[in-house]
């Protein structure tokens, strides 16, 4: 096998075993961070044992997890194992033993900058295409993900019509699932443990032809075959809680990406919805907002 490290865990994605494809999209979401992980990290997250990371990375044809590692360094440059005079500093600051705080910012720095590289992949662009000019947008996530589903809906709303945060109020999801499939897409947020309803609806859309994109960890490994974009976000930051940071901070990035594929006219809506925030709602202070003798 050829190529780059990157090139050569995306290549065994189509024909791999559940094993090796879930080492393979934890490495792949987690290239710029993986100088801090050992096989024996990898083999506790992704629930595998050290020597099936071991003949993973040999089956790519590298004799180590650790040639891996140097094969990547190769590829990428210094530039992801540079650390910050700053970050430095606090490290040489730290008392006694490893600065756990310190570790955690290491690997959101990463996480952020992986978050930014997919903002320049022909995937991305094909989602932001479709949520300026797809009729209906659909967004949903559940468990703790729902929060970042329905911030992502409002922000959007600001510059278009039609976008819905999509629930099982109903009790059936007839909203997207029993309108026209040509005229929808949908947005799933999903982070482990998976909720059932998040699987099952990604595979109701994909037996309509629904457009859909899944914006989850780098655990997951049925997506792929679900979905029509996947973009993996690191979720695991050497906290107790692990965090959905990287997940808001992807939806900014989209909502910026559809705010330039619209263009000026956009404008005028973000204007309109303003008014009637204003109106319905207001600011504080804001004298044209409402009153209780309204």
């Amino acid at each position: 096998m050829i190529g780059s490290v990157r090139q050569r865990l995306s290549d065994c994605l189509g024909g791999a075993s559940k094993a090796d494809k879930a080492i393979a999209s934890f490495m792949l979401a987690q290239l710029n961070s993986l100088a801090f992980e050992t096989a024996g990290s990898i083999a506790s997250k992704v629930e595998v044992s050290e020597p099936t990371v071991g003949r993973f990375c040999r089956s790519l044809g590298y004799t180590s997890f650790k040639d891996l590692k140097d094969h990547l360094k190769q590829d990428l440059g210094d530039r992801p194992w540079l650390i910050s005079d700053r970050l430095r500093d606090l490290q040489r600051r730290t008392l006694a033993g490893e600065d756990q705080l310190a570790r955690g910012l290491q690997l959101e720095i990463a996480g952020l900058v992986a978050v930014y590289e997919l903002a320049h992949t022909p995937e991305w662009k094909r989602v932001v295409k479709r949520l300026a000019t797809t009729p209906a947008v659909f967004v949903s996530g559940f468990q703790t993900e729902r929060g970042v589903a329905q911030t992502f809906v409002n922000q959007l709303q600001y510059l278009r019509d039609r976008v819905h945060l999509l629930d099982l109020a109903g009790g059936n999801f007839s909203e997207l699932l029993a309108s026209d499939s040509k005229q929808s897409c949908l947005v799933l947020f999903e982070a482990k443990r998976y909720s059932r309803m998040a699987r099952l609806l990604a595979q109701e859309a994909r037996g309509l032809g629904i457009p859909t994109t899944l914006i989850t960890d780098v655990f997951c490994d049925w997506g792929r075959e679900l979905v029509d974009e996947m973009f993996v976000v690191p979720t695991e930051f050497n906290l107790f809680w692990e965090s959905t940071a990287q997940m808001a901070s992807l939806t900014n990035l989209l909502v910026n990406g559809v705010f330039i594929e619209l263009g000026p006219e956009v404008e005028q809506r973000m204007n309109e919805v303003s008014r009637l925030y204003s109106r319905f709602t207001g600011y504080v202070g804001d004298p044209t907002g409402p009153s209780m003798g309204d």
